[in-house]
């Protein structure tokens, strides 16, 4: 007799448990296990287990167990995903190009064009001899090593989905600081792509998309990497002093000149944080990417990993690590000259 059997029985369901035949699911291995070695089920209150689906299915075979909520949820995905593919392929194909294009770019430019122009946006952005030769020396020793194409396919990956963050970021950000009720409802989106463990993106995405494509690497570092950019958007032009907005309002200027003439440059230090936070969250999300085929250092990292070469790994490692150094580094050199600027 199971331990909630009593429960069917006060409802009047013995006939609706009964005609299903006693067909229950598989047994669980704890139960057969116990039913192998003899040993009876405890009647102990200490025992009691908790009345979840698979406790109670014991008791009624009609009752659902908790793997028909997993199934149903897989089978409710795949009976509407070729819907979803029909409008997300058109809408996300300009990412595959875009992040073709980069690739092809940059492993085809010859290192003697790339690796001054880098330096040259180093140096246009933070004025700083220092970085420069850091950024310098970190390339040419990855090139050194022969892991210049692999770090430049990272970058590349990087880049895009950044810029792709920001572009679609920093607008969202502007409409949740003005209007109160779009920021209640953005804000749980944000929470959920914030703590959902970053795997769990590419589950969905490997069903809608081929696994050779681009895009599916490429939504799910932005869907990872754009809610800092988001967040601090809509706090840095909501931080902006009210007594500012009040004199542009005296001035006469409209909402679109008070936002990009006023809110926007105001903000703009916060707006600079959150993007180099977003730069960063690409740059993790890129490893666990190379999963679906995404290419760069990840790829050596998960081949440490398979293979057990522990220097592969532990060299990727670095290369991942000395990458996301030189862009912290050049984003906060940027933010830094416009806090000067603006102190100025």
């Amino acid at each position: 007799m199971a331990t909630y059997d009593f429960v069917f029985r006060a409802l009047g369901l013995e006939e609706w448990c009964e005609a299903d035949g006693g067909a229950a699911a598989p047994m669980s291995m704890e139960a057969l296990v116990a039913q192998n070695s003899g040993e009876e089920a405890s009647t102990s209150i200490w025992e009691l287990p908790f009345p979840s689906m698979d406790a109670l299915n014991e008791a009624c075979g009609a009752f659902p167990q908790s793997r028909n909520v997993t199934l149903g949820l897989e089978n409710g995905f795949l009976a509407v995903k070729d819907s979803i593919s029909v409008v997300l392929d058109p809408i996300t194909q300009p990412l595959s190009w875009m992040l073709e294009g980069a690739l092809y770019a940059i492993l085809n430019t010859p290192w003697w064009i790339v690796i001054p122009l880098l330096l040259a946006i180093v140096w246009f952005v933070s004025k700083s001899w220092r970085l420069l030769a850091f950024v310098a020396l970190s390339i040419g020793g990855l090139a050194f090593i022969d892991y210049y194409s692999y770090a430049m396919q990272t970058l590349a990956i990087i880049l895009v989905c950044a810029f792709l963050c920001v572009l679609l970021g920093v607008p969202i950000g502007i409409a949740m600081s003005r209007s109160d009720k779009m920021r209640a409802g953005t804000i749980p989106i944000l929470d959920m792509l914030q703590t959902l463990p970053p795997f769990v993106y590419l589950i969905p995405l490997i069903f809608l998309f081929s696994v050779t494509e681009p895009k599916l690497y490429g939504i799910a570092i932005i869907l990872y990497a754009i809610v800092p950019v988001i967040r601090l958007t809509d706090l840095g032009i909501r931080m902006v002093d009210e007594s500012v907005i009040e004199a542009a309002e005296a001035f006469g200027m409209t909402d679109r000149q008070k936002l990009y003439g006023v809110q926007i440059p105001l903000a703009l230090p916060n707006i600079m944080a959150g993007v180099n936070q977003t730069i960063m969250m690409s740059l993790a999300m890129v490893v666990i990417a190379s999963l679906v085929s995404a290419p760069g250092l990840g790829v050596l990292v998960l081949r440490g990993i398979n293979n057990l070469e522990l220097g592969v790994g532990l060299v990727s490692g670095l290369g991942i690590v000395l990458l996301a150094v030189m862009l912290d580094r050049t984003t906060k050199a940027a933010l830094d000259r416009i806090n000067a600027a603006q102190k100025g």
